[in-house]
């Protein structure tokens, strides 16, 4: 793990919101080296976890908070009218701004902040809660160079971070990555639901399928070899796999067919979620 400790100055962090993501990127900061008394925490409903911080010289919900270095927003979409006041007067200075508030776009926290507001738009994913997600980053004109290696440093705590070009992108990377995980839980059901129909007694299928879709996964991440080479090196011609992809790789009715559509509902969706906030 990296130790981010040296990129948070005496300004420190603010979190406004700490439900499930929110306590994934703090978890991700500790361990990572950011001293607990560097972070305030703003959250109506603290955990246990998150007061017992406080004995480490967390900050917890204090009534006038000090202006940040860097200010997290992680309150959800619908929330954020009714959060964003709470920073809106440190808006237009020098903290960065960094949300991850899903379908929230620049625009939006411009109008809630300032246009003149460094704010850093972000879109992890629910693997962040075991330090192995994917955050895809996309930046306003306000924004410095060095704001954004901070924030990918402290993004970086809690996996993998890649640059946008093109804030438009963010719909697709929330149809792929950020709704991904639940494709990929639900594929795992389906092929434990599959070995079942097969005889395996249900404890053991869903063992098989989480340990395969987590171990292919983990082998696809960790190998110069492409995805589909990888494929083939499992298929034998005329074996049990290709009798398997012979269903998953039909062109109409296929595995590829049906993830295409799904992705581009999920970001005709976010596309609809962004106009209807604006």
């Amino acid at each position: 793990m990296n130790d981010y400790s040296g990129t948070i100055n005496s300004g420190g962090l603010l979190l406004l919101g700490c439900g499930k993501m929110g306590s994934a990127m703090l978890r991700g900061w500790l361990d990572a080296g950011v001293r607990a008394e560097a972070v305030t925490v703003i959250d109506p409903y603290p955990s246990a976890w998150l007061q017992e911080l406080t004995e480490n010289g967390l900050r917890l919900n204090p009534q006038r908070p000090e202006r940040p270095q860097v200010c997290v927003l992680a309150v959800k979409p619908q929330m954020m009218g009714e959060a964003a006041p709470t920073v809106a007067a440190f808006g237009n200075g020098e903290t960065v701004f960094v949300s991850i508030a899903a379908g929230t776009t620049i625009a939006t926290l411009e109008a809630f902040l300032g246009a003149d507001t460094p704010i850093i738009r972000c879109m992890p994913n629910t693997p962040a809660a075991v330090a192995r997600g994917i955050t895809a980053l996309f930046a306003n004109d306000a924004v410095l160079e060095d704001d954004m290696v901070l924030a990918e440093n402290l993004l970086g705590a809690i996996g993998k971070t890649v640059r946008l070009q093109n804030e438009d992108h963010m719909d697709a990377v929330t149809a792929v990555s950020g709704s991904g995980p639940a494709y990929v839980f639900y594929l795992i059901e389906a092929l434990a639901e599959a070995g079942e129909a097969e005889g395996l007694p249900p404890e053991l299928a869903m063992a098989l399928a989480k340990a395969t879709v987590a171990g292919a996964g983990h082998l696809a991440e960790n190998t110069e070899h492409e995805p589909s080479e990888l494929r083939v090196h499992v298929t034998s011609p005329g074996g049990t796999t290709a009798a398997a992809l012979d269903v998953l790789m039909h062109g109409e009715t296929g595995l590829r067919p049906l993830l295409k559509d799904a992705v581009s509902r999920a970001a005709e969706r976010s596309r609809t979620l962004g106009k209807t906030e604006r």
